[in-house]
């Protein structure tokens, strides 16, 4: 790395250095603590702008043929990333990746995702298929796998979801027995939907060991045993390989176990936790791409003797689109720059490698969730809108907008479905409060007494001063329903999921308003008026959006949990919570659009 990357990996380090994962709920951050595309070095740049000109110069021209499922295309492209350094990205520099950082293996991956199929080939190979090795795996599994992982020599798959277990990972039925001479593991079992399988070298396998402790397994496509099924018939990615992998008495050398013995579950969610993240960035790349196709179209397309983009129902969705991107966006880099904090300090060389990866990725798992639901989400919204704008165009093959909204679609399933991470957002900051990690129902306790006696603003003056409002009052009504939904259900609240669907809800929309808030206000701190005007209006419109979402999340969980006078006390104070100014979010619309027409692209 150049100096200039070098420092301001520093800065972001010294910055995030104290920032816990969930302490977004019950805490404010000074927008020097994030990090955001405007923080982007020389070098980030030159690693998107590389990964651009291999996707235009070697993938689109060869599109057509790589959506017909061709193996040896694939695995040929994926070595010529592999010789640019685009799948060694995230592998240490001493096994022959590149050691990169968080931000710039994000960059890489948006970047990708204009080679469609081809980008998930890459994805589920550098990300879910390489890193457990990078994370977990011994000296002698990591010389021997990550240079030809690297490279694209060996391609890699990950195999966790089974016939009768998808979203219950832990319920598998592959089995691993030690061979007396402990010598080998004998796995016998099958894996279903694994991505790169039909021409995959290296297989991530989680067994259960003697059928109960749950481990990992590096498996070879040429060990005995080891037999690929055929090709799944899918709505979309269809230029991604996707078959079942078999194992009939296969025998893993006891040395191709990663980490422990009843460390798999480890080793599997917090892989899926950098796997949610990386699909979330997948879908920034994605929605930009649809965002052009779309604002190209209704700028060509003629009805009623004008360009289609010149009509306010048309103008509306391209604004909407971009908002909903620029905070996905914001969103991806912030927990990337998380990510680069959490993640410098682990010693690849130490025997306890495990362990430290393990709790560094941990600590944002919350995040990551969050990430995937809202970036899945954002997609299928600028997917489809942008159908909507081709009209019957859009539902024809010729045009990009066609596949685009197959291939999202996917997304809301990967990496476990968004119902189930859902689950997981709320469940994991009970968790963590409960491990005494974050002093979540200490706040929620000191909110009681403060809510009675609190007086809203009168008026509000300065830029994004009221959103900055909106933002803290957000944050106590998630507190003062979710205290209410933990002293109601106690232990049982795991079994109301329609509760902490809806408190997920409220988080999702937190992290998202402060990361664009974050963002706007760092622009406006080192930028000149004219250039925050855009970030500004859309920070103000999702705000205001997405603060009426808020309260009527909040009317939806208190009618479920309270009735009477208890009911009507909490409306009340909830009333006194939501108080704001409207603003003219029509005007706003329209301004944003104006610049995505102008532009024919996603807009900051």
């Amino acid at each position: 790395m150049n100096n200039d990357t070098v420092q301001a990996a520093d800065t972001t380090r010294e910055s995030a250095r104290k920032v816990l994962g969930g302490a977004f709920v019950i805490e404010d951050l000074d927008c020097r603590r994030v990090t955001t595309p405007e923080d982007f070095t020389e070098e980030h740049r030159m690693i998107a702008g590389t990964t651009e000109d291999f996707v235009a110069a070697e993938i689109l021209p060869l599109d057509e043929e790589i959506e017909k499922l061709d193996y040896e295309l694939t695995v040929k492209l994926l070595r010529k990333a592999g010789e640019l350094g685009l799948l060694g990205a995230e592998v240490p520099e001493s096994y022959g990746g590149m050691g990169l950082d968080k931000v710039s293996a994000t960059l890489i991956n948006e970047r990708l995702t204009k080679a469609s199929s081809f980008a998930l080939s890459v994805g589920a190979h550098v990300g879910i298929g390489t890193l457990p090795i990078v994370y977990f795996g011994t000296e002698a599994q990591k010389q021997k796998y990550l240079p030809l992982l690297a490279t694209g020599e060996k391609i890699a798959a990950y195999c966790l979801t089974e016939p009768s277990s998808g979203s219950d990972a832990l319920g598998a039925k592959t089995t691993a027995v030690l061979t007396e001479d402990g010598s080998h593991y004998v796995l016998n079992g099958t894996k279903q939907f694994i991505t790169n399988a039909g021409f995959a070298d290296v297989f991530i396998v989680y067994a259960k060991v003697d059928g109960k402790d749950f481990s990992t397994f590096i498996v070879e496509r040429e060990m005995e045993g080891v037999s690929i099924g055929p090709e799944e018939k899918k709505m979309g990615i269809k230029g991604s390989s996707t078959c079942p992998l078999i194992l009939e008495d296969v025998k893993v050398p006891a040395d191709n176990l990663l980490w422990e013995v009843g460390k798999g579950h480890l080793i599997a969610f917090n892989i899926l936790n950098i796997g949610r993240f990386k699909l979330a960035a997948g879908c920034v790349g994605a929605a930009k791409d649809a965002i052009q196709h779309s604002a190209q179209y209704a700028n060509e397309r003629s009805q009623f003797g004008r360009p289609i983009s010149s009509f306010p129902l048309i103008g509306q969705k391209l604004a909407e689109m971009n908002v909903r991107t620029f905070v996905l966006e914001s969103m991806v880099y912030r927990t990337a720059g998380l990510f680069d904090v959490g993640l410098a300090d682990v010693d690849h060389q130490s025997a306890d490698v495990g362990y430290q990866s393990a709790k560094a990725i941990a600590e944002y798992q919350l995040e990551c969730s969050i990430n995937k639901v809202f970036g899945s989400e954002v997609l299928d919204f600028v997917a489809d809108e942008g159908v909507q704008i081709h009209g019957g165009y859009g539902y024809i093959q010729e045009y990009p907008i066609e596949r685009i909204y197959r291939d999202s679609r996917i997304n809301r399933i990967f990496e476990g479905t968004n119902e189930i991470n859902r689950l997981l957002i709320p469940g994991t900051l009970v968790k963590r409060a409960l491990k005494g990690e974050l002093p979540l129902m200490q706040k929620a306790i000191a909110l009681q007494s403060e809510l009675l006696g609190m007086t809203p603003p009168a008026s509000f003056e300065g830029t994004l001063e009221q959103e900055a409002h909106m933002l803290a009052m957000a944050k106590k009504i998630f507190l003062m329903t979710g205290a209410g939904a933990v002293q109601k259900y106690q232990m049982k609240l795991e079994q109301e999921q329609e509760i902490l669907s809806l408190l997920a809800d409220m988080m999702i929309s937190i992290y998202a308003m402060e990361s664009a808030l974050l963002r706007t206000l760092k622009i406006m701190e080192t930028s000149h008026e004219a250039k925050a005007e855009l970030p500004v209006n859309m920070t103000t419109l999702f705000i205001h959006e997405q603060f009426g979402q808020v309260e009527g999340w909040a009317k939806e969980l208190l009618a479920a949990m309270e009735s009477g006078d208890t009911l009507r006390t909490q409306l009340s104070v909830l009333k006194k919570l939501t108080r704001r100014t409207l603003v003219d979010l029509i005007g706003l619309k329209r301004q944003i659009a104006g610049k995505v027409i102008a532009a024919e692209k996603y807009v900051v």
